[in-house]
């Protein structure tokens, strides 16, 4: 198998300076000191070009080809060089001078937009940003012509190999039927019984730190090949076999930290679970974005926020601040982290609203990349969403059209990935849950092994061996569903729950 054995050998030495590239950013949003920034920049600069002139070798297409048709490879070995001819298809589809004109244009908008954001001025944004989505729409239709998609769908492609918006509208078209009047019965039901009582702090950041710790610990992280460190925007970064997580902590707010540490923890277990014999291929990554964020808000939301994870750690909460009184107590502490309230920024609301800032978001950039609307028209279009959707009109850009980084960065299509995440996330709890019955009691205990064990083989060992979809089917017995999450929310928020 020569050309395979080529092939492969080749991707991981890309995935060596992949690695670098990892742990350099990560370093970079952590620990550097400012001085270092020109130099680092410089650095990345040079270890991209290298990895993108690796990616896309002209060698490389011919060794694709000879492997294809070898034989005797097996099903990891074909998965392999279906996973590298779309890596390959995708990075050669561009032009150097459109990927330059982009990185420009994009380091212009992120600039502008800091300022626009604080001053709440769409106006003085909206030149930069005509220009990134220019060549964002560009970038689409020269992909799209590559891959036989629409421009939004080869974006989207980027985020979610193999999505579509097609499937993608009709999910979400679901759930925008569903939330509106769902947020309004969760809201009068909570109106009518008591608030939750606050808790008191201040919560000392070496105590919230040390609480991290001991529930990473609890829900199976490695910390032989991770660690737990501090930056301005939580993530979850580093290198295979050496995943670098962060979080920020508040002394006013202990649960933000603490939710957060447990979100990128969920990422964190899916990079240490992906298949050894294969992590340093394509292959062997990740699947999808979605699968990625439904490994990070089934750990949070499905498993942290319930009340037997609640009932274990509240215990442990107390402990660790000092607390006492009914405030401490788990069901207070439930009632606290499934709060739901109507807001206006995506990235502080809770389990039922969020899917309605993401809907939004996804329907706007797919008509704005499709030029079915002036992007002069954002913020009025915005606006409507926000009342259609959530009941509120933003009183200003800032915390309406200008609050997300992404369509300045050039993140376009990454959007509905967060909301699918959740939906996959509820899918794969509950297949879980039937598979493995005893797994909420175990939580109860603190004992997520069986929880993981069911995780590990049949989400995070997969890596991308399947297609999203067949990963899905295979592991839930059918394809993503709306009314998985839908039932969950209904389970934890509705009427009847919601009187406990």
């Amino acid at each position: 198998m020569p050309a395979y054995a080529d092939l492969a050998a080749h991707f991981a030495r890309a995935a060596a300076l992949a690695n670098s590239i990892g742990i350099l950013q990560w370093d970079s949003d952590t620990m550097m000191p400012k001085g270092a920034a020109e130099t680092r920049a410089e650095s990345l600069a040079l270890l991209r070009v290298l990895h993108h002139g690796m990616v896309c070798d002209p060698k490389v297409g011919d060794l694709i080809a000879g492997a294809e048709a070898e034989s005797g490879l097996g099903d990891w070995e074909r998965a392999n060089i279906r996973e590298i001819r779309r890596l390959w298809t995708v990075q050669t589809a561009l032009p150097a001078d459109l990927v330059e004109a982009s990185s420009r244009a994009v380091s212009r908008c992120e600039m502008a937009w800091r300022k626009a954001r604080a001053e709440a001025d769409f106006p003085a944004l909206l030149p930069l940003l005509a220009e990134v989505l220019s060549l964002q729409r560009q970038i689409g239709i020269v992909k799209g012509e590559k891959l036989g998609l629409s421009p939004y769908d080869a974006l989207l492609n980027d985020y979610e190999p193999g999505g579509r918006s097609a499937r993608i509208d009709a999910l979400f078209d679901d759930l925008a039927a569903f939330l509106p009047g769902f947020t309004q019965e969760v809201l009068e039901a909570q109106a009518r019984r008591p608030a939750p009582l606050p808790l008191q702090g201040p919560f000392p950041v070496a105590a919230q730190r040390a609480l991290g710790l001991e529930m990473m610990q609890v829900v199976g992280f490695d910390f032989e090949r991770g660690r737990l460190d501090v930056s301005t925007h939580p993530f979850c970064g580093g290198a295979d076999n050496d995943v670098r997580i962060t979080t920020r902590y508040d002394e006013a707010d202990f649960a933000r930290a603490l939710m957060g540490v447990m979100h990128e923890t969920g990422h964190a277990l899916y990079e240490q679970g992906r298949p050894q014999a294969m992590v340093h291929q394509p292959v062997g990554q990740a699947r999808s974005m979605s699968v990625h964020e439904s490994q990070s808000l089934l750990m949070e939301m499905q498993a942290c926020r319930s009340r037997e994870f609640l009932a274990f750690a509240a215990p442990r909460m107390r402990a660790a601040f000092g607390g006492a009184g009914p405030a401490w107590e788990a069901d207070n502490l439930y009632k606290l982290y499934t709060r739901v309230e109507r807001g206006f920024i995506r990235v502080d609301a809770d389990e039922v609203t969020y899917p309605a800032h993401v809907i939004l978001r996804y329907r706007l950039e797919k008509a704005l990349i499709g030029d079915e609307m002036p992007l002069a028209e954002l913020p009025a279009a915005w606006n409507a969403g926000m009342r259609d959707l959530l009941g509120i009109t933003p009183p200003d850009d800032r915390v309406g059209c200008l609050q997300d980084i992404h369509w300045p960065s050039g993140g376009w299509g990454y959007f509905p990935t967060y909301t699918l995440g959740a939906m996959t996330a509820a899918q794969l709890f509950d297949a879980a849950r039937r598979a493995v019955p005893e797994i909420p009691g175990a939580i109860a205990r603190g004992d997520f092994a069986p929880l993981l064990a069911w995780l590990r083989e049949n989400v995070h060992s997969q890596g991308s061996l399947l297609e999203t979809d067949d990963l899905l089917t295979r592991a839930t017995g059918r394809p993503l569903d709306a009314s998985v999450f839908k039932a969950h929310l209904l389970r934890r928020y509705g009427s009847e729950a919601t009187a406990h």
